[in-house]
């Protein structure tokens, strides 16, 4: 099974942002760290925050925890590079957290065009443990070069915030939440010492097989182990290693005969389909990369 990488240039050339054309040749090894950071500074608003559809199904201008989740997935992978915009984002996190430093799902836009229902109805003043975990959980991975957001103060309140609500976790949650959560909680690991049982704990949530149903989404759509634990770290460990394997190679055949990647989820504008396996595009062969797939 071979990924062919010129297709995967030409699906991106004719479909994709330049923001994941340009993370495309950062991992190509042909690109450079201001070319990506450049094209996500055109997300980025006058208050520190991102919007204007860094995260494809919420296009509305305003600062959004989604966009805030984007853009430091980005600081991640320009490592060892830092940038002053990734501290920005955090003060910017800092001044609009909820008490306790946590985040609501999203905050009010002023027009919903474009942009799936579940971002515009979120209540603005109810602590969300999703949005509250992938942002703290990214942010935490670029904390590892990034002094400056190491030592922020906004994620020295929004990690701990976490902590607290998954120590109250009785039910099964939503498969996305449990997602970001268990990533959280793999970047934490070794930082602070409860991650680990934490991490622990939520395997009585996830299936042998490492397969979640996501409620209310796309017909079909699910979570599988790559979207829970995808780098090699502490969140293998609540899979079989054969049950990583399976996915890897799931992965590795699933690019199409566009040269592109496929998503399972529903998209909510003509352009956020698009956008979307450009991403998912740049994600696949990344991590494919970090699993030792690719050279």
């Amino acid at each position: 099974m071979t990924v062919h990488l010129p297709a995967a240039a030409s699906f991106l050339a004719g479909h994709a942002r330049v923001l994941d054309r340009r993370r495309f040749e950062l991992l190509l090894g042909t690109g450079q760290p201001a070319g990506v950071l450049a094209a996500v500074a055109g997300y980025r608003n006058p208050d520190g925050g991102f919007g204007w559809g860094l995260e494809p199904d919420l296009r509305a201008p305003e600062s959004q925890p989604g966009g805030a989740l984007h853009a430091f997935e980005v600081f991640a992978e320009v490592a060892p590079v830092t940038t002053p915009l990734a501290v920005q984002l955090c003060d910017w996190l800092d001044a609009v957290a909820l008490p306790g430093g946590g985040l609501p799902f999203a905050f009010p836009v002023a027009g919903p065009a474009a942009c799936a229902p579940f971002w515009t109805s979120a209540d603005p003043d109810r602590f969300s443990l999703q949005s509250t975990a992938f942002v703290a959980g990214t942010a935490l991975r670029v904390a590892v070069h990034d002094p400056a957001v190491a030592g922020h103060p906004w994620l020295a309140r929004a990690v701990p915030a976490c902590l607290q609500a998954i120590r109250e976790l009785t039910e099964q949650p939503h498969a996305i939440e449990l997602s970001f959560v268990i990533r959280l909680l793999d970047a934490a690991h070794g930082r602070y010492p409860e991650a680990a049982e934490l991490l622990s704990g939520l395997g009585r949530f996830l299936p042998d097989n490492g397969i979640v149903p996501v409620a209310g989404g796309a017909e079909g759509e699910v979570l599988r182990p790559l979207d829970f634990a995808p780098l090699p770290g502490p969140a293998r460990a609540l899979f079989r290693p054969e049950v990583i394997e399976a996915d890897l190679t799931r992965l590795e055949a699933g690019q199409q005969p566009d040269g592109g990647w496929q998503v399972d989820f529903d998209s909510y504008s003509p352009s956020a389909g698009p956008e979307w396996r450009g991403y998912a595009t740049v994600g696949a062969i990344s991590l494919l990369r970090a699993n030792s797939r690719l050279s």
